[in-house]
């Protein structure tokens, strides 16, 4: 009798596991089903919005449903990622930075989601170059001259800076250096390369792509990239290590996430036209001139790439003597 019971208690087991792999298959073959919502973190002609839009219309042949993309900038990235983690749809998407979440669970009280646990990779697009820069007429030209500057001139200095990651390892190099400087907040950020040329502002780091067109009329300079070593879309430009400031390297990871209950299928199915798309010649040379270079990633090296920027952070408060929020 009990052999028969086991026997019947293994067969129900196997039957449930693969009703639940039919039924997560077919869940990921009728994806998606209405049009896919992209919510970015930062506005109009941030990088991440560039990129959506350079990658919209091959994912819509892909996936054979329009893709809508929806900036909802400000509250340091919270507004956008909770837009995700709230809806819990397979269909609304973010779409964005690692910057843009990582830092979180540092510097927000009740932050009330947890992104390590509460955002699932999708795809991994591109390697989001970040860069230091000051308004042209400061006459500075390297990151040791800005130093030395703001030293001498304590409290005279403002800056903007993206907020997530981006400010964290920024804070880190003002505390690092004993720097006196002011923070201008901003409810975009894309919206401080302007005050940066018209000097409204001294210094600003963000992505790349968003400071172009100020570098390109020459209202502003670039004094170095936040990376370990120069970017082929800026060969002319010093690496933050070059330039003697390693504590400013900060290289987020542009890509898609979904809620914590999307199944790994669909996201799977959902990475398939991500990786396609970027298969289009077109659409990497326009990310390469957006500062944004191509990475193309799957589900699983997405996945690493995240799971080593929450590492790098959590590297970096612990040198800060930053805990953690409950």
């Amino acid at each position: 009798m009990f052999t028969r019971r086991f026997c019947w208690l293994v067969a129900a087991c196997v039957v449930a596991v693969t009703q639940g792999v039919w039924s997560e298959r077919a869940s990921a073959q009728a994806w998606p089903q209405r049009p896919v919502i992209l919510v970015l973190p930062f506005g109009p002609a941030s990088g991440a919005d560039i990129a959506a839009r350079l990658l919209s219309e091959r994912l819509r042949e892909y996936w054979g449903q329009p893709v809508v993309v929806e900036g909802r900038p400000g509250g340091d990235g919270l507004i956008s990622v909770r837009g995700v983690v709230n809806a819990k749809d397979d269909h609304v998407l973010f779409f964005g930075p690692t910057s843009a979440y990582v830092v979180h669970p540092y510097v927000h009280e009740n932050l009330n989601y947890d992104p390590e646990r509460d955002l699932q990779p999708i795809a991994g697009v591109a390697k989001v170059q970040v860069a230091i820069a000051v308004t042209r007429s400061l006459g500075i030209n390297t990151l040791k001259d800005f130093v030395a500057h703001a030293r001498a001139h304590p409290g005279k200095i403002s800056y903007g800076v993206a907020p997530g990651f981006s400010e964290f390892v920024f804070n880190g190099f003002i505390r690092a250096n004993n720097l006196d400087i002011v923070k201008v907040p901003y409810r975009d950020i894309t919206q401080s390369p302007p005050d940066l040329g018209l000097g409204r502002i001294q210094v600003g780091m963000m992505s790349y792509a968003a400071m172009r067109a100020q570098e390109q009329v020459g209202d502003i300079k670039v004094l170095a990239i936040n990376d370990t070593k120069r970017s082929e879309t800026a060969p002319d430009i010093p690496s933050v290590v070059e330039a003697g400031f390693p504590g400013l390297v900060a290289s987020p990871i542009l890509g898609f996430m979904g809620h914590r209950d999307m199944s790994l299928e669909v996201r799977r199915k959902a990475a398939a036209g991500v990786l396609e798309a970027l298969k289009d010649p077109a659409i990497v040379a326009g990310l390469a001139r957006s500062g944004q270079p191509a990475a193309p990633m799957g589900v699983e090296e997405f996945a690493a790439g995240v799971r080593e920027q929450h590492q790098q952070v959590a590297r970096i408060a612990e040198l800060l003597k930053i805990e953690r929020k409950k």
